[in-house]
């Protein structure tokens, strides 16, 4: 399950994305940190998906400061 989903950043408010964004970066420093010192990692993917949720949460930071945010899709009836 991804830490954060797009369409649950994208629907939080700036300051909520704020919070979020500071957690994360949180988590990660404590589980690198925890790495560095020579310790075993619980999940070692933990990492990769705490970068790839700050980086989406990043990028969807900036789209809204370039104003740039793409429509959702149109979904195709049968």
């Amino acid at each position: 399950m991804p830490l954060a989903r797009v369409k649950e950043v994208r629907e939080m408010s700036k300051e909520d994305r704020a919070k979020r964004l500071n957690e994360l970066r949180t988590e990660l420093l404590r589980l690198k940190t925890m790495v560095r010192a020579g310790g075993t990692v619980e999940n070692p993917a933990r990492v990769r998906a705490l970068r790839k949720a700050i980086a989406a949460i990043l990028t969807i930071e900036t789209e809204d400061k370039l104003k740039i945010r793409k429509p959702p899709p149109e979904r195709k009836k049968k």
